[in-house]
């Protein structure tokens, strides 16, 4: 097949150096993929468990169908959440896609409190 031996040694040598070559795109694929699809995901994961965590009565949620109510109880797996005057839906702790921040009464305008004061 070849027609000197320094061929025959020249192919032989180069043969750990080409799997070397050959293996470093998939790694390089690997360690992209590492930082733009995995990494951010299992953050986001990290952030959406502690927010589940972190639910206390009287919060403003969101579910993932939509739905924005106001948590009125929190059992271990479920919360009932209030949709409207008197009604309650149980929903799966899972299922709250979004926490917002708890309600606050209505304030006077800075305007209004300096009338009042002369």
């Amino acid at each position: 097949m070849f027609s000197t031996p320094a061929y025959a040694a020249a192919g032989a040598a180069g043969g750990s150096g080409s799997f070397l070559i050959q293996i470093l795109p998939l790694v390089l694929i690997f360690v992209i993929f590492w930082f733009l699809l995995i990494r951010p995901q299992q953050k986001r994961m990290k952030e959406h468990k502690e927010m589940i965590g972190n639910l206390r009565r009287g919060d403003v949620v969101v579910t993932s169908g939509g739905v924005i109510g106001k948590v009125t109880k929190v059992d271990d797996a479920e919360v009932t959440v209030e949709i409207a005057e008197n009604t309650r839906v149980k929903v799966v702790r899972g299922m709250i896609s979004e926490v917002r921040s708890k309600p606050e009464p209505a304030s006077k305008p800075a305007a209004a409190n300096e009338d009042e004061k002369s």
